[in-house]
């Protein structure tokens, strides 16, 4: 992650109790074609959260709010690590309808799953609802799918992510003084997911008209560190007598894995400009002290979408009230100097 993602205030001044009494910021729009018509319940909810990467650190600390939310609701939750295995995740969607769950929050591997598991909730009269990546009901990519078939969503604001990224980026491009001829922008992302797209394309109109004329390089990545190293070590081979990048991408897995390349190709911390997008890699690139050409990051805290995922289904199963199209936790800009106070969780 498109997550990206406007959709969203600025809001790294809200605390989350009051993205939670707003129900974030949502386009004011409520679920269409996806509606699972779920019946309310009168006792106890029960509830599944299926998470992609469900080991990643971002996707840890959104089952960790996920489960403090539900405790303090009375919820019982189970959160399922779906790794990257899109087939899994029809069999648990089934799965957890089997052992009775209200609602299901998913987290798809892949966007490709979806016209399949809004089916299977909706034969069970299920209410779902997904968080992070965006899924249609009626194709295979949300990115072509009409709005009111898309499943409402939890997570953030591409656009306004990208935005920040981009902002912060030119920013550092400024401060440096470098000059478009002899530098070359990194765009990393896994390109079939909608909100990743969302969130570079935002990057780069918000540093375009910031800082015209630096041409930029597309690099398409499977949004893992390694994989985004390998990319990106391809590219810069392929582009010899470049003397400063920029980097940006979908998550802080393409930027660390983008500016590891770099610096293993002898680039000099002082000569990168890479912006991630998350903190929970940037700032272990800051937690050593050393020269690193990660020089800030956008906070994205999972803690807080999984708490709101969580409680926009309990509203929604408890009260009768319907999702919203999409709703929005905060996030905020940090580096080296500032991170900690931010509360980052470094693991």
């Amino acid at each position: 992650m498109s997550p990206v993602r406007a959709r969203l205030l600025p809001a790294a001044a809200l605390g989350l109790s009051t993205v939670l009494g707003l129900t974030a910021c949502s386009s004011g729009q409520t679920s269409g074609g996806s509606d699972t018509k779920a019946a309310p319940v009168s006792g106890k909810i029960s509830l599944t959260y299926l998470q992609k990467q469900g080991d990643q650190e971002y996707f840890v600390g959104e089952a960790a709010g996920a489960k403090a939310k539900a405790a303090e609701l009375g919820i019982d939750l189970k959160m399922v690590n779906l790794g990257n295995d899109a087939n899994k995740t029809v069999g648990e969607v089934q799965s957890a309808i089997a052992q009775k769950s209200n609602g299901l929050i998913v987290v798809v591997p892949d966007p490709a799953v979806g016209p399949q598991i809004v089916q299977t909730a909706r034969d069970a009269k299920v209410a779902l609802l997904t968080s992070d990546d965006q899924v249609c009901a009626t194709g295979p990519a949300p990115a072509s799918c009409a709005k009111g078939d898309l499943v409402p969503r939890i997570g953030f604001s591409g656009e306004q992510m990208g935005t920040e990224v981009g902002k912060r980026a030119a920013e550092e491009y400024k401060k440096a003084g470098w000059k478009a001829a002899d530098t070359r922008i990194i765009s990393a992302w896994k390109q079939d997911v909608t909100v990743c797209g969302d969130r570079v394309k935002a990057a780069r109109t918000a540093f375009d008209s910031a800082v015209p004329g630096v041409r930029t390089l597309d690099v398409a990545t499977d949004n893992t560190p390694t994989g985004a190293q390998d990319k990106v070590a391809a590219t810069v081979t392929a582009n010899p007598g470049v003397k400063h990048w920029v980097v940006w991408g979908c998550n802080d897995e393409n930027v660390q894995g983008g500016v590891t390349a770099l610096q293993n190709a002898g680039i000099a911390p002082q000569d990168i400009d890479g912006v991630g997008l998350g903190a929970y890699l940037a700032c272990k690139e800051w937690q050593s002290g050393k020269p690193s050409g990660m020089k800030a990051a956008l906070f994205i805290n999972g803690k807080d979408v999984g708490a709101l995922a969580v409680q926009t289904m309990y509203d929604r199963l408890k009260n009768g009230k319907e999702f919203p199209a999409e709703a929005f936790a905060p996030t905020k800009m940090v580096d080296a100097a500032t991170w900690q106070a931010a509360g980052v969780s470094c693991g």
